[in-house]
């Protein structure tokens, strides 16, 4: 089965399968640390996509506050949940649109074999 890994490059800026998920894990944990742990990813990796993501759109996508007694975290803005949004909706727009294109390409491939767990015996 195909899988459809959209990016989308702009002049200055690129979105992709994985910022996405980058802000998908930022939206349901709260944290860009643990964002990024779910991906297996460090945290400066994790804050230098956020920060530029941030940078590339008119208005930020993450907004997060400093850890400390009450805790740190880290939340979609509205413009960033709406690109979350978009993305998907694009993406699924296009899996739509090429489903017949990709399962002819498909049919093109040559079968797999079925592995030999038999270890040569």
């Amino acid at each position: 089965m195909a899988t459809l890994r959209l990016r989308l490059l702009f002049d200055d800026a690129m979105l992709g399968p994985g910022k996405a998920e980058l802000l998908g894990h930022i939206r349901d944990t709260g944290s860009i640390a643990a964002a990024g742990r779910r991906m297996d990813m460090s945290y400066k990796r994790a804050w230098m996509l956020v920060d530029e993501m941030n940078a590339a759109y008119r208005e930020p996508l993450v907004v997060s506050s400093r850890g400390g007694p009450g805790g740190g975290g880290a939340q979609l803005t509205e413009t960033g949940t709406k690109v979350l949004r978009l993305y998907h909706d694009i993406v699924a727009t296009a899996e739509t649109a090429a489903a017949a294109n990709i399962s002819v390409l498909e049919a093109l491939l040559r079968p797999t074999r079925p592995m030999d767990v038999s270890d040569g015996k």
